[in-house]
């Protein structure tokens, strides 16, 4: 498996069978990313939610990429097969098959609306994935969230991810302290910080977000990709 940093929140996960995944497709606002949406294909697109940094560009990407699918929570599914999309809506708990790779929706705390709309029209419960990768391999994208119990006794002791992506950005998530406890909870072997630096209002330093994670758990390794940084698992 093969991850893929575009900043912000926004992931390519590819399996090793070539199916590739984008998570929050925010690329052409999104100022840390360099890409256009021209150059990304993906197979699937997942939306944990539906801000504007997080929904991104969806509609445009699916356009381009007929044969993709977008996998979100119900009434962002219904939002956008009404905008002609191929979009399966799942809520949490349930899970899909894509190809080789299963997508499970697991809980975020947070807020969801399609805030980008003139009349902020609800989007749903915000939500996060879990990815079980052919060969075993889990990856868990928290979405934006806070800390939360289930973070331990859910995603770590019943999902047990192997990789974990998680908002340090604090305003609107976790701050890099709370998310060394969601990484000491959910136990990963490697734990990814996101959704900082994208904006001065999340302007966060990923090192002691790491320094913290060590210090509370020597079993969990943090990796800081570069953006368009690729990782093989």
């Amino acid at each position: 498996m093969k991850l893929r940093w575009l900043g912000h929140s926004a992931f390519e996960l590819i399996s090793n069978n070539g199916l590739n995944i984008l998570v929050d497709p925010f690329i052409q606002a999104n100022p840390a990313c360099p890409l256009n949406v021209n150059d990304v294909h993906p197979d699937v697109i997942c939306i944990t939610h539906g801000h504007a940094d997080h929904y991104g560009d969806t509609i445009e990407i699916a356009r381009n990429n007929p044969n993709a699918v977008v996998i979100s929570n119900y009434e962002i599914s219904i939002h956008l097969q009404r905008n002609g999309i191929n979009a399966i809506g799942i809520n949490c708990g349930a899970e899909i098959a894509i190809g080789d790779v299963s997508i499970r929706m697991l809980e975020a705390r947070h807020s969801s609306s399609l805030d980008f709309e003139i009349d902020l029209p609800y989007a749903g419960s915000p939500g996060s994935f879990l990815f079980n990768f052919e060969n075993g391999q889990k990856v868990f994208h928290a979405g934006d969230t806070g800390l939360f119990s289930d973070m331990k006794f859910v995603i770590g002791e019943v999902y047990r991810p192997d990789v974990a992506l998680l908002p340090i950005g604090n305003i609107f998530t976790m701050n890099p302290a709370e998310a060394a406890i969601a990484a000491e909870w959910i136990n990963p072997q490697v734990v990814i910080p996101m959704h900082y630096n994208s904006f001065p209002s999340i302007r966060q330093d990923p090192e002691e977000f790491s320094k913290l994670v060590s210090e509370k758990s020597s079993e969990c390794k943090t990796l800081i990709p570069k953006v368009m940084e690729t990782l093989e698992f």
